[in-house]
Formats: C-alpha cells, structure tokens, sequence
C-alpha cells in the first residue's frame, strides 16, 4: 500500500496572534522551530517511509522542511503549488473572524485581489494527480498549510461546505492518507505528542 504523508508548518508570530498568514510570508517562532525537529524525531521514531519531501516556498513551510529533512536524511524539493492560499483583504485580520468565517464558504470568492478556494484546488488536485500517477511510484511528504490541508483532505474525503471551511490542523501536525486501493485518511499525529508522550500515534501496521 502506498501512502502519501502531509505535514502543516511549525508555529509562525502571526499564529501566536491570531492573525491569517495566507500567501504573506511570516516566519517561524523559536517553538514553531523546536516543533520542526520534534517532528523529525517522530517520524523516525514511528518508521514513516518516505522519497521525498516537496515543500511550499514559504518561509515557515520551507523552514519545517529543512528540519524534517535534516533530521530524517530525505531530500526537498520546492512545490509552489503548495504556497499557501492568498487571502486577499483577510490577510493580517483575525483567524476567528465572523466574515472571513463566512467567506471560506464561498468557493468562488476571491477575497478582492486574492484567490479562490476553486483557483486553489485546481493546482493542489492537479499536484495530487500526479503523485497518484508518478510512475515510480514514490512516496512523498507534503510540507505546507492549513489552507492547503483543507484542499488536500478533501481530495481524499468527501467533505460539505461547512466541514471543508471549518477544517483544519494543528501546527506540526501530521497526517497519513492512502494513495493505493482504498482513498482515505488513515490517521494523524502531531508534534505536540512527544511532550505529552501518551498522545503519540504509532504506525506499527506501516
């Protein structure tokens, strides 16, 4: 069985104040560094198999990539098609706010000078589309976004409009979907377990 994995990037300042990141390009915080590497070692530590990490051009997608591959030895590689979704005139506005709540629901919108959310799945089930067909059929880690997750969740699982708007992920998170026979999410850690050890999800079936 073949399996693709995808990671959200470590804590950035805008996170920390609760502000949407989008396609602006905010760094890193020292914790969202040390929830880079911590990764890493879970992912050795559970024996996650993998060719290749494509990675967003971002600052911070790109930062927790070079983490994970430091720490695992597996190569990188810029995707730009997994640069974050650009929210127009929401970007640097609060991440709970009421309209941009409502306006994630609107597939078409484009959030003046933005991008919708039909612009973004194009490229990101374009991408998916490849690496289901990629005839060396190698096993890829996606180092990228909430916005991104959304997109890629719904590829794999059938979602309504309020389920895909209201998704997301925690910073560092991973997630397991399967490419061969049976599409679907197979399940889920984050870097948050190595300090709470007893969260950690195992992969002892891989």
């Amino acid at each position: 069985m073949r399996y693709l994995y995808f990671v959200r990037h470590g804590q950035t300042y805008w996170n920390v104040e609760n502000k949407i990141c989008g396609a602006t390009d905010i760094a890193l915080t020292d914790y969202g560094h040390e929830q880079a590497v911590e990764t890493g070692k879970i992912i050795l530590e559970q024996g996650l198999a993998f060719d290749e990490i494509l990675y967003s051009p971002l600052v911070r997608a790109s930062e927790t990539a070079r983490h994970i591959s430091e720490m695992t030895g597996v190569p990188m590689r810029a995707e730009p098609r997994l640069t974050e979704q650009c929210f127009g005139r929401f970007e640097a506005t609060p991440r709970d706010g009421a309209e941009f709540r409502l306006a994630k629901e609107q597939f078409a919108d484009r959030y003046d000078g933005g991008e919708s959310m039909l612009q973004l799945a194009q490229r990101i089930y374009n991408l998916l589309d490849e690496i289901r067909e990629d005839p060396q059929k190698k096993t890829y880690m996606l180092v990228a976004h909430n916005g991104i997750a959304r997109v890629v969740q719904s590829y794999f699982v059938s979602m309504s409009n309020s389920e895909y708007a209201s998704f997301g992920v925690k910073n560092c998170a991973v997630l397991t979907y399967v490419l061969d026979g049976e599409k679907g999410l197979k399940e889920q850690s984050d870097a948050d377990a190595v300090r709470c050890p007893e969260r950690a999800v195992r992969r002892e079936d891989l």
